[in-house]
């Protein structure tokens, strides 16, 4: 086994979505899966409504019961268990739990109402994408509605910007730990600096690209496949949207330069790609890599 993933679980649709990518990860991975349901601490209860014990207790038993659900209806070559968890916020319980099981990743769904296959951030999605120490992965609307078990290929966005060594350390891992190709494509032509004219912007893109795959077949198991993929397009929701894509396949993106250490925050050109993915985001801490964690 090689460490664990934590989901974020409710009795919902995007619940489902959430379980299912995590079972895909945890197989894919070897890991434990972990499903946690965050409940709110006394102290985050209005004082207008003390709390009742009886009816405490019977939040805590439906939760038990959503988890037990759950947690048998996952693949059952998975080892799986379920979590009633409790916090100031759902987010900042799972970080928790994701500490406590010293997780790899935490696992969240879309918000209700996704259009089906596209991503859309819920408060709690939008809370660990901004605050998280652990890498978070995003499940479209509808993941749960397929059919693969298993990670096809691995792809990640890289770049110049900070965070770049440890966002391809992270592919890299988990590209060789799934045993998959891996996939990198190059968002240089959106790091150049303004006003480069295009022959300039394409040479700084393939040598990059090539200095960055060199690095990544050096890293990556024998057998295990490593290509460099330009992203087409005058944008980034253009590259994205024209970009091919495996049925199951994930996407792993680095946080901003904006982000504390060893914290998540969801940069202009994730959110921008998030829009258009039809796959599984992965949204990486900048230092995380040189934090010692995998």
């Amino acid at each position: 086994m090689t460490g664990s993933v934590v989901v974020g679980y409710t009795a919902t649709d995007s619940g489902a979505d959430a379980a299912a990518l995590g079972a895909r990860l945890a197989r894919s991975l070897g890991a434990v899966l972990h499903l946690v349901i965050v409940l709110p601490n006394e102290g985050t209860r209005s004082a207008a409504v003390p709390p009742e014990r009886a009816y405490e207790d019977h939040i805590r038993r439906q939760a038990k019961q959503w988890l037990e659900e759950a947690v048998s209806g996952l693949p059952q070559e998975l080892v799986r268990s379920g979590h009633v968890r409790f916090g100031e916020s759902f987010a900042e319980g799972l970080i928790a739990a994701g500490e406590e099981f010293g997780a790899r990743l935490i696992v969240v769904g879309a918000a209700n109402g996704s259009i089906f296959g596209r991503h859309r951030l819920g408060s709690v999605a939008s809370e660990l994408v901004h605050s998280s120490t652990i890498p978070v992965a995003l499940a479209p609307a509808g993941t749960s509605s397929q059919d693969d078990h298993v990670l096809p290929r691995v792809t990640v966005a890289v770049g110049t910007r900070p965070g770049a060594d440890n966002l391809l350390d992270e592919g890299v891992a988990v590209a060789g730990d799934a045993g998959v190709s891996l996939r990198l494509v190059s968002l240089v032509p959106f790091d150049v600096p303004p006003g480069l004219d295009t022959g300039a912007i394409r040479v700084v893109g393939d040598e990059h690209a090539q200095e960055v795959l060199a690095v990544a077949a050096e890293m990556l198991p024998d057998g295990t496949e490593a290509v460099v993929e330009e992203a087409p397009g005058d944008s980034v929701e253009d590259a994205v949207a024209h970009l091919s894509w495996l049925p199951g396949e994930v996407i792993l993106v680095g946080s901003s330069r904006l982000a504390q250490p060893r914290r998540l925050f969801l940069g202009s050109t994730a959110a921008k790609m998030l829009h258009e993915l039809p796959v599984p985001m992965i949204v990486v801490p900048r230092t995380r890599a040189e934090a010692g964690v995998r």
